[in-house]
């Protein structure tokens, strides 16, 4: 069945097309309802089904001949170190640590905050989780401590699991003190923290608060599996909130699994004993989709690399760990092979390696701007897919269906809907949009399984936030548009639109320009206020290494290129040189920040951002 008649039909029997790949799992107890409204009115799959996420990731593979197969390979470049962990080896050393939470009274429906860098224990940790049916909330290793207050006081968690130190490059950063820090400030700290003793650093412990990882490993019992509703909470993962207020993103245990398991042969085309790469981190979606739970659920082998991708040693870095892993498809942010190509504009370090190995590279986080494409596809001479989705879905609201039909791929597009995205464009009244025409992207419910069914305890939040702005509809919160093929274009979030003198323009469109300047690495463009066109658009850029050129040449040059491309209604007339961008750990620009300093409005730097210091320069950058 080709992709538009799967498609088809989880559009219009989406019962019948999720039933199909529910059959792929492994139940307790098989659903028998696989579509209903719960008592909030929100859509729930299987909910009558039970079963185990973590037995389903390890101890069905280690009954069913994949024991003795790779299931994590563990590359940290920073502290020298590869090793390797065969589905029985994992399964073991999660039903062990499910003992030592059992044993610190974690049970069915706790949550457990997860505080770690990117370490196999990490995973073992967010799997003995899902073995008892508690509900892990991983925090990014290294955040601010009030930032992890404010996480603890949402999910109320009874204990706390975090390592003594993590690694930024070639410095320590120890997580203890932060730690510390955010259990005093919090209102409803944890009964006990357990502190993983890296070798580099050893955390200092504190009597009745702190127990030690490996002490309580060498005496615990392990756990079985426990049976878990599909619709039971699996985690609860924070992202950031309009207010301020990070809104907790809840997945549950039934549709995660199916929808997982499903894209990794779907989306990505990798099958069994293949080699899965998500460059991410596990404090994000990314990290938890597709390096814990879907390349496991699938009997995949799944890469963890505590590193980056310049610096450790060098921008070949990703080259390296796909040839000598064997890496079937990675999949990294763009930004990631941004600072590359700024370090290795002709891609010289890529020619050390043999990545034969790899068939497909995937891109997703932000969007993938042409120029970055472009050199993506000269360089590696393989598809370069981007895709589109968000920490909501938990997977791919579009992409290129590499395991059903292989399309052609489009720069700027995240190419067509993935099966059970019901995908449309509407204007402000919801009005739906001709082929062509920019406007809304919103997402016909049901939204298909793995889809966030509430926030954490805020289900009004849920809805305001998604679901009242279109009745019947998901918010996305992203502008976009389908061209004549169905391909689908997301040209950024919808309050990065500029109105110049009622001209609604699209900062995507203008960044695109920028970028394609053979001297640009990357850029940003927000609005400024002003009095006579409402806002104007000025763009940022970071030039690539190596690269001197005269600012006053390079923002005329760019200016007369958006003037042709795009035409003198964006008054693009201001573009200044930069070191570096804003941006969150996860590499996403802060444009609202930069925005907000542009227009002399007060600002905070987020809890995400990865250096507060970049903030002063853009408005230094600002001032001159």
């Amino acid at each position: 069945m080709e992709y538009s008649d799967r498609y088809q039909q989880s559009i219009a029997q989406p019962e019948t097309f999720w039933k199909q790949q529910a059959e792929e799992i492994d139940w307790y107890k098989k659903p028998s309802t696989i579509l209903g409204v719960d008592e909030l009115g929100s859509d729930r799959w299987f909910a009558d089904g039970e079963l185990n996420t973590a037995y389903l990731a390890l101890d069905y593979h280690v009954e069913n001949g994949r024991a003795e197969q790779t299931a994590l390979i563990y590359d940290s470049p920073v502290t020298n170190t590869v090793e390797q962990y065969s589905y029985r080896e994992l399964r073991d050393q999660v039903a062990c640590f499910a003992g030592v939470l059992r044993e610190q009274g974690i049970g069915k429906g706790d949550r457990v905050i997860i505080y770690m860098p990117m370490v196999p224990q990490a995973l073992v940790a967010m799997y003995a989780c899902a073995r008892l049916g508690a509900v892990h909330s991983v925090v990014f290793g290294g955040f601010a401590a009030r930032e992890l207050a404010i996480r603890i006081d949402d999910a109320k968690p009874k204990l706390l699991l975090a390592a003594s130190y993590g690694i930024e490059v070639d410095k320590v950063i120890p997580y203890k003190p932060l730690v510390d820090q955010a259990v005093e400030l919090a209102e409803f700290p944890p009964q006990r923290c357990v502190i993983l003793q890296r070798p580099q650093l050893k955390a200092e412990m504190i009597e009745g608060q702190d127990l030690d990882w490996q002490a309580l490993t060498s005496r615990a019992k392990p756990a079985d599996p426990v049976p878990v509703k599909a619709t039971d909470p699996l985690y609860i993962l924070y992202t950031s909130g309009t207010t301020g207020k990070p809104k907790g993103v809840v997945r549950d245990n039934g549709g995660h699994a199916v929808a997982l398991k499903y894209s990794m042969k779907a989306v990505y085309d990798i099958n069994p004993g293949e080699v899965f790469w998500a460059a991410s981190d596990i404090g994000w979606v990314v990290g938890h989709s597709y390096i814990i739970y879907a390349p496991l659920l699938a009997g995949c082998t799944t890469l963890m690399y505590e590193g980056k991708p310049v610096r450790t040693p060098d921008a070949g870095a990703f080259w390296r760990v796909i040839e000598q892993h064997k890496v079937k498809a990675c999949f990294a942010a763009p930004t990631a092979f941004r600072a590359i190509k700024k370090e290795d504009p002709e891609g010289a370090l890529k020619q050390k390696y043999d990545l034969s190995s790899m068939t497909n590279l995937f891109l997703a986080g932000e969007r993938l701007d042409p120029p970055t494409y472009y050199w993506l596809k000269e360089l590696c001479d393989i598809p370069v897919i981007d895709h589109w989705w968000q920490t909501e879905t938990g997977w791919a609201i579009a992409g290129n269906p590499m395991g059903i039909s292989p399309q052609e791929t489009k720069a700027g597009s995240a190419t067509l809907p993935s099966p059970g995205f019901n995908v449309q464009i509407v204007d402000e009244t919801g009005k739906s949009l001709p082929t062509g025409k920019q406007g809304q992207v919103v997402i016909k419910r049901p939204l298909p399984p793995a889809c966030l069914p509430t926030l954490w305890g805020d289900h009004q939040r849920f809805i305001e936030s998604y679901m009242s702005e279109f009745p019947g509809y998901y918010l996305t919160g992203d502008g976009g548009y389908f061209d004549e093929e169905g391909y689908l274009f997301i040209m950024g979030r919808t309050d990065d639109v500029i109105n110049v003198a009622g001209h609604r323009l699209s900062t995507g469109e203008i960044e695109e320009v920028i970028a394609s300047h053979d001297a640009v690495a990357e850029c940003a463009v927000i609005s400024q206020n002003d009095a006579l066109k409402g806002e104007l658009p000025i763009g940022f850029a970071v030039l690539k290494d190596g690269v001197e050129l005269n600012p006053v040449q390079l923002q005329a040059e760019v200016v007369a290129k958006v003037r042709n491309d795009i035409g003198p209604i964006a008054c693009f007339k201001q573009l200044m040189v930069v070191k570096r961008l804003p941006k969150t750990r996860s590499g996403k620009i802060l444009r609202k920040t930069m925005k907000s300093i542009a227009n002399g409005e007060s600002y905070s730097a987020p809890g995400t951002i990865d250096d507060p210091v970049v903030l002063d320069e853009i408005a230094e950058a600002l001032d001159n």
